[in-house]
């Protein structure tokens, strides 16, 4: 198979699709391999250690989309790269389809056989190719949250974990998932009071063992969330309900009033849509906004900031599931393997996601196994 790996444009997005050791993974396989060059350089990695790795770079994006038979990414294709589509490309990467409809048209009219890492999902319902992002991500909207808390970016001034004598912050988690867990890990390890609010009671009991009992837990519900973001310092939006699906508005526009001038809203989940009624995409160059006096961070790609750590834990995971596809043919793969079926949201002009079908009903929905 053509495999393509082309240079992300996305606003200070700096990670890239395939590493030299991936691409020396497919080119061992007997596929080729076309990066274009410079695609590497954001993340440390060279044009030579590709070319060491066995793979053929281009000059142009363009060229690299014309000769793939499957395009490996890390963002969403961006309206300029629409025209690059082609009928039965395989285009694996992150979709985020659920809150981007004019991608899903493009992807549609043009009969692109979709693969989208976040829905991808192993019998447990786990999400093994949004896993090691959800990790940094969290990470990130504890460590960013801190800093937009300070004085610099308009923030209340507060150190996450005090000093001596003085309050620590109230840092608020809504949603006890993976990226709710490694954002309480860091604030935990800042020092803060961390208040995580989930629907499930099971898993709330399994994240005060986790923590040996330093965090609070609350049943997520609105009179909680409202009572809970009253008192925060600095809150981090984690909520995803179901793998593809549109994030659920936790977080509503009322409670802002209620909470201190100040006081900070990092919406880690902006990317399925956000859980913020008042939330929308920012980007690093330009991360924050105030809406009733609450600073709003929204980054789209917050594990964006990291290039090296995101494109080595990404790449960890997503290259056995892209050999596999490419040694067998996606039909085969998904065939053989039912989390390689889930993962694909788009084929042959159908929408194949139940959870983006039901954001985006004016599509339809067809099952994947009445078309392979």
């Amino acid at each position: 198979m053509r495999i393509g790996c082309v240079k992300e444009i996305k606003n200070e997005e700096f990670r890239v699709g395939m590493t030299p050791d991936n691409a020396k993974a497919y080119v061992s396989a007997g596929h080729e391999v076309y990066v274009e060059a410079g695609a590497g350089l954001g993340s440390g990695f060279t044009d030579a250690e590709y070319e060491a790795a066995g793979a053929k770079l281009i000059a142009s994006a363009k060229e690299v989309w014309d000769l793939s038979e499957m395009m490996i990414k890390v963002k969403e294709p961006l309206e300029s790269e629409y025209p690059l589509f082609h009928e039965g490309l395989i285009l694996y990467t992150y979709l985020h389809l659920a809150a981007d409809k004019p991608q899903t048209d493009a992807l549609i009219k043009g009969k692109v056989k979709g693969v989208a890492y976040e829905t991808v999902q192993a019998p447990d319902k786990s999400l093994p190719l949004l896993i090691p992002m959800s990790r940094i991500a969290g990470r990130l909207g504890a460590q960013e949250g801190a800093k937009v808390l300070t004085s610099q970016y308009g923030g209340r001034g507060v150190l996450l974990g005090g000093v001596p004598g003085t309050p620590k912050a109230n840092v608020v988690i809504l949603g006890g998932g993976n990226v709710g867990m490694n954002a309480a890990q860091i604030a935990l390890g800042m020092g803060a009071n961390v208040t995580i609010l989930d629907i499930n009671t099971k898993r709330l009991e399994q994240l005060e063992q986790i923590f040996d009992f330093h965090i609070q837990t609350l049943v997520s519900n609105d009179a909680n969330v409202e009572a809970a973001v009253k008192e925060a310092d600095l809150v981090i939006g984690c909520v995803l309900m179901n793998a593809g699906a549109s994030a659920p508005k936790v977080m509503k526009k009322k409670y802002l009033k209620e909470m201190r001038p100040g006081s900070v809203f990092v919406d880690v989940v902006i990317d399925q849509g956000g859980c913020g009624e008042t939330s929308h995409v920012t980007y690093h160059d330009d991360p924050v906004y105030v809406v009733d006096g609450v600073i709003h961070y929204c980054v789209a790609n917050i594990p964006g900031i990291v290039p090296r750590t995101s494109t080595l834990a990404l790449t960890n995971a997503t290259l056995q599931f892209g050999l596999d596809i490419a040694n067998k043919g996606l039909e085969q793969a998904a065939k053989d393997n039912e989390m390689i079926a889930l993962g694909i949201n788009t084929y042959d002009g159908k929408l194949t996601c139940k959870t983006v079908a039901d954001a985006l009903p004016e599509y339809g929905y067809t099952d994947i196994h009445t078309l392979i």
